[in-house]
């Protein structure tokens, strides 16, 4: 059905959707009113292009996944090929670079989609989990692999804890940069600071590898 529908309207559809659902979350945005914010005159094209709404976010989704996940093997086989990765750091960089910089299609001229899959994670987690179709997030899962081997004189249960703040940590603060620099007041923000994204990732490498918490004391 796809191979049929212009690709101009349909990706018109996906980029206004992106942006919508950064806002106000899946569950805040009808399919009239994407349809509407879109341009399209045919109040059943987006059932007509994608199926269902639930279709259209899996497409979303997938369509950033993809480029992040490429990126991410790539940096993490060029680690391994030269004997790494042999620091927590150069994973670290693995997991933030290739999420940066996104290309202007998956959200237009403000880009969208960090904010959009940080919502979706949080919100519904089985449909963002579902739409990476197993395959997806292969780079973080290496990454993930490579965390726990460098990590392993960590117990179990904390280095565990710090995967779940890792996620958490990278998906806020990315969006926060995405946030600040589809603003106006872009040109004067800390983002744009050379050392910003350096900065990310050494605030997560301290949290990784910080000291084990001290028992409490009555």
């Amino acid at each position: 059905m796809n191979e049929r529908v212009p690709k101009g309207a349909r990706e018109q559809i996906k980029q206004t959707a992106c942006k919508l659902f950064a806002r106000h979350g899946i569950d805040g945005v009808t399919v009239r009113e994407i349809v509407a914010a879109s341009g399209q005159k045919n109040h059943g094209s987006l059932t007509y292009y994608f199926g269902s709404k639930e279709a259209l976010i899996r497409e979303i989704v997938a369509d950033g996944a993809r480029i992040i996940d490429e990126r991410r093997n790539a940096q993490l086989d060029a680690l391994e090929a030269a004997g790494g990765p042999r620091t927590i750091r150069e994973i670290v960089e693995a997991l933030v670079i290739p999420s940066i910089n996104l290309p202007e299609e998956l959200g237009g001229s403000e880009q969208s989609y960090t904010r959009f899959i940080a919502l979706l994670s949080l919100t519904h987690r089985d449909m963002f989990i579902a739409a990476l179709e197993g395959r997806l997030n292969s780079g973080y899962l290496r990454c993930l692999q490579h965390l726990r081997r460098l990590l392993s004189d960590v117990p179990e249960r904390t280095r565990n804890r710090r995967m779940v703040f890792l996620e958490a940590y990278l998906n806020s603060v990315l969006s926060l940069r995405e946030w600040a620099l589809a603003g106006p007041a872009k040109r004067y923000h800390m983002w744009l600071d050379e050392n910003a994204v350096p900065d990310v990732v050494e605030t997560i490498v301290a949290m990784l590898a910080a000291d084990q918490p001290q028992p409490r004391t009555s």
